[in-house]
């Protein structure tokens, strides 16, 4: 067998370059590149492998976690069938990218980690930056990324990756099972060199399955479906993931049965579309949760029933209420006592669609679906213009980004009041023209989330949502922004604290403490003093943005007109009327409060808190 003698990290550089992947005949590289900070822990090894190999892109970040977070969002927007990979040093940035793993993990999103780790060899243990287990020598830091990893291992010999890297793609591109894969690279064993089969270095093209249904449960569920009076479908990401809008489109067409959005799939219909009835649970809207609420079969399409999705599984209550769910993931295909359709997206909706040629809601049915729709979008219509004096409400900066937006352009949130507000709000055009990490709501997400977006479609503007608290955590991507000429716009709205949870801790009765940007008062010792001011433009100019600061409405939109024409990153900071929120719409979410307090208002709360949580159900 001919053999390439090559260090472990070229070998591994030289593995990846030559990984394709294939869906529905087309055929492309599957990693973009790998993103990542040197250290002493990688760079003789995975640095001085990209250095030889300057056709495998490499992008160095600010901050390890931002860099998973950009790896996380190009897979995002590249429905999975494209992925980066990440490499750290040893120690802290290691563990920097744990968070990152995690948010790939719960979003099912394919991302390869690099850690570098200690010394295999252990001679000149303990070395800068090693944890030491008073127990083994056979742990490290790295051993965190364990339980948020699909796929762990650690590599202790050259020729382990031989047998580790096809694992390594059977699970980054499996549609059931992907998420994070981590491989702990011991520094030494990096630069180690082995002589590697040829054969590991050829083309190897990956199937990306679109999985059947069975039969038997097929059958089950067209039953299902024909007999109900009131279906209501729930569209996940899996919508998304398996382009399967075209196929829900077709299927909804045709059988009257409107489509409510999840956080993950909200663009799986054009909001226009006459059988799209917006958001559900939670943060869901009027129309949709008034469905949910009487719907006597609900079809999850690629829905994991988060609990804002099923609002703390209030949302469905109708006494009768069946499920049928259409997911790739077994686990996720049999939750709430669903007929589990283990299926493709696309491929059991058109195969739903050839089983019921005459099955169509009832007239009465689908004038009830139009009413519900017509009067959420006046609701919509009214948010947008309030023509509030002075700061604009937070709804109206929302329906200025959304009316300065292309068809084809992207909005990127992920924590704080904005997702909430976001999904009843943003009218999504097109497939991954929303695009929301609201399965970890990972402060620190949207930047390098936004430039992943970009990558993964540079044709698409990107404009990112977020607020003062989520932006001071991770700003320092801009730099990266301006530096790989990756163009993004942000509007950042300065609410001089965490206004989300500030909200949230008033509705339980604590007033907001410890949620709002003060100075700790010398009178009182706590944190109810002047204002501490953060100059959000004079920031962002530093880190090599364009900045501006709009003071109204009218001076917002002009910046998102000036942001356009600008060949960088922009930054627009706006302030916010705080009184004025966007309502909730018969949607509720369990946040358990204090069941005892001295403060009278927790009380209150709680008393209101025991009254909701009566409509949780148990779907079996």
């Amino acid at each position: 067998m001919a053999t390439r003698r090559m260090t472990m990290a070229q070998a591994l550089i030289q593995f990846l370059k030559n990984q394709y992947v294939e869906r529905d005949g087309q055929q492309h590289a599957f990693f973009a590149g790998m993103l990542g900070i040197f250290g002493h822990g990688n760079v003789a090894g995975i640095g001085q492998a990209l250095q030889q190999n300057p056709d495998f892109a490499y992008i160095p970040v600010r901050n390890e976690q931002s860099g998973v977070h950009l790896a996380a969002a190009f897979a995002k927007a590249s429905n999975r069938l494209r992925a980066f990979a990440c490499t750290s040093s040893i120690g802290p940035g290691a563990t920097n990218m744990i968070t990152g793993a995690t948010l790939a993990t719960i979003n099912r999103l394919p991302v390869l980690l690099l850690p570098g780790d200690i010394f295999a060899r252990r001679n000149v243990a303990p070395v800068l930056q090693q944890i030491e287990s008073f127990g083994t020598q056979d742990i490290g830091v790295n051993d965190c990324f364990k339980p948020v990893s699909r796929y762990w291992d650690r590599i202790y010999r050259p020729e382990q990756i031989i047998s580790a890297l096809p694992e390594v793609m059977r699970v980054l591109t499996s549609p059931s099972d992907c998420g994070a894969v981590t491989l702990a690279l011991p520094q030494d064993v990096q630069a180690e060199a082995f002589d590697y089969p040829e054969e590991l270095f050829r083309k190897r093209v990956w199937l990306i399955r679109r999985g059947q249904p069975d039969s038997v449960s097929l059958d089950r569920a067209v039953e299902a479906i024909r007999s109900s009076k009131k279906p209501l479908i729930v569209a996940g990401g899996g919508v998304l993931m398996s382009e399967a809008s075209e196929a829900l489109d077709k299927f909804v067409r045709q059988t009257g049965i409107p489509v409510s959005e999840t956080q993950a799939g909200k663009g799986a219909l054009a909001w226009d579309h006459l059988q799209s009835v917006g958001s559900i649970g939670a943060t869901g809207v009027l129309a949709a949760n008034h469905l949910a609420n009487s719907a006597d079969l609900v079809i999850g399409i690629g829905t994991r029933y988060a609990d804002f999705t099923s609002a703390s599984m209030t949302v469905f209550q109708n006494p009768d209420v069946r499920f049928v769910n259409i997911n790739t993931a077994e686990f996720d295909a049999y939750k709430v006592g669903a007929i589990p359709l283990v299926a493709d997206a696309r491929v059991a909706l058109e195969q739903l669609a050839a089983a019921l040629p005459g099955k169509k809601v009832t007239a009465e049915h689908a004038a009830e679906i139009s009413s519900l729709k017509i009067e959420w979008e006046a609701e919509v219509d009214r948010l947008f213009h309030l023509n509030n004096p002075g700061k604009p409400a937070q709804s109206e900066v929302i329906g200025a980004m959304w009316e300065a937006s292309g068809p084809r352009d992207v909005l990127l949130s992920a924590a704080g009041s904005h997702p909430g507000d976001l999904q009843k709000l943003w009218r999504t055009r097109t497939p991954n023209g929303y695009h929301m990490e609201y399965g970890y709501s990972c402060m620190g997400y949207e930047i390098p989330g936004a430039m992943g977006a970009k990558l993964a479609d540079p044709s698409r503007e990107v404009y990112v949502f977020l607020g003062d608290g989520t932006y001071l955590m991770m700003p320092t991507e801009i730099t990266t922004s301006v530096q790989e000429g990756i163009k993004i716009i942000i509007v950042l709205v300065d609410n001089h604290g965490f206004a989300s949870i500030g909200s949230l801790s008033r509705s339980l009765g604590q007033g907001g403490f410890g949620t709002s940007r003060r100075m700790r008062s010398a009178t009182s010792g706590q944190l109810d003093g002047e204002t501490v001011t953060v100059d959000f433009v004079a920031n962002a100019r530093s880190l090599g943005a364009h900045a501006i600061k709009a003071s109204n409405l009218d001076e917002l939109k002009n910046a998102l007109e000036e942001a356009k024409t600008i060949d960088r990153t922009s930054v627009i900071v706006v302030e916010t009327d705080p009184t004025i929120c966007v309502p909730g719409y018969e949607s509720w979410w369990d946040v358990a409060v204090a069941e005892v307090s001295e403060m009278e208002s927790v009380r209150e709360a709680r008393a209101r808190y025991e009254v909701a949580r009566k409509r949780e159900r148990y779907h079996l």
